[in-house]
């Protein structure tokens, strides 16, 4: 267990620049990009060692799907759990049904195992930096193939060796910020590997509900690598959990925005535009991006809580345990954690637009 003396000054809000290394989902859905990109034009406040591609898929939620379908074929038999299921996932069983759409079979990118959605990450990375004219030799690695085996069983990976590295490295009283922005995969792994660097490094995920919520974390960051994510909060490791519900959930940009302050600053602003426009998970949603709309921005609130504190209001709890059911649970002589309640939503994003008006090309 870590000191607490210790812990509350290496959860201190940040001052001044900041180094990061950024562990992400790039290819899941649109915030990512977004977050990459608003990180690599913010070099006065951060600097971005490396970017770490990690693993992602659905296909948890077509299993769910299924449970789902099967109580609301039969509810006199069906699980407590299942009928959660059936209310979370109602919608979407229609929308595949109007479809018809086979649930069981259907092709669909959202479903891709794990190793596919890394790769897809990874290549999506390399588009953000090449649209932004930087380098990427010795910045962009490829993580795990796919999530753990058990909570002692990490997945090596290039990814996984240079955090290991680049934290071992670092100065102890300077941590390396760890900006997880989607499934903590190669985080846990690098944890479980190489338990020493508990004491070089700060985690700044974000996820599903605050942390004393009694909801079922419906939540791709946490849920798609269980594992992992509990690795994470029984680690020790210095943590700032952001959660996405309904904190990060208010980071939503508007159509009419990306058309006034996005399309056309830079290639860099094209491409989130038409990403904003031609959302990849509009089909598994059923959803067709028709009339006046808006998405969040979720990776958004990592860097705005590294760049400015302020604009994301936390303080320090102490961290729950995490549940097998994916429900926070409170539990004795839990380390701290720091964890946000708010955000200031319009200073967030005036910062990137602004920040897009030097994007090149």
């Amino acid at each position: 267990m870590q000191n607490s003396n210790w812990l509350r000054q290496r959860l201190a809000e940040p001052q001044g620049r900041v180094r990061v290394v950024i562990d992400t989902d790039a290819a899941n859905e649109i915030d990512d990009q977004f977050a990459l990109a608003w990180a690599l034009l913010s070099p006065q406040q951060l600097e971005v060692v490396a970017v770490y591609a990690a693993p992602f898929s659905f296909n948890h939620r077509r299993v769910e799907m299924i449970r789902a379908r099967a109580a609301r074929a039969d509810p006199s038999r069906a699980s407590a759990a299942d009928l959660e299921l059936l209310h979370q996932h109602a919608a979407r069983l229609d929308h595949f049904a109007q479809r018809q759409w086979p649930l069981d079979t259907v092709d669909l990118a959202v479903f891709n195992p794990p190793d596919v959605g890394m790769e897809r990450s990874h290549d999506e990375i390399l588009k953000v930096y090449d649209l932004l004219q930087m380098p990427t030799q010795g910045r962009v690695f490829r993580g795990s193939p796919g999530y753990l085996a058990g909570t002692s069983a990490p997945m090596d990976s290039e990814a996984v060796r240079h955090l290991i590295q680049t934290a071992r490295e670092h100065p102890g009283d300077d941590p390396l910020y760890v900006v997880a922005i989607g499934c903590v995969t190669n985080v846990a792994s690098a944890l479980l590997m190489a338990p020493d660097i508990v004491h070089k490094i700060v985690v700044v995920w974000t996820a599903g509900y605050p942390s004393h919520a009694s909801h079922t974390n419906f939540a791709l960051n946490l849920e798609q690598d269980l594992l992992a994510s509990q690795v994470l909060f029984n680690s020790g490791v210095p943590l700032v959990y952001l959660p996405g519900y309904h904190v990060g959930a208010q980071l939503r940009l508007s159509l009419a925005e990306m058309e006034r302050y996005v399309q056309g600053r830079g290639a860099i602003g094209h491409y989130l535009h038409h990403l904003f426009t031609h959302n990849p998970l509009w089909d598994f949603l059923g959803l067709d991006g028709s009339g006046a709309h808006s998405w969040v921005i979720w990776d958004f609130i990592n860097f705005a809580w590294l760049m400015n504190p302020a604009w994301v209001p936390s303080g320090l709890v102490n961290t729950p345990l995490l549940g097998d059911d994916r429900r926070w649970h409170a539990q004795a002589g839990r380390p701290l954690m720091r964890e946000a309640h708010a955000v200031a939503r319009d200073a967030i994003f005036n910062d990137f637009f602004s920040k897009l008006r030097t994007a090149p090309g």
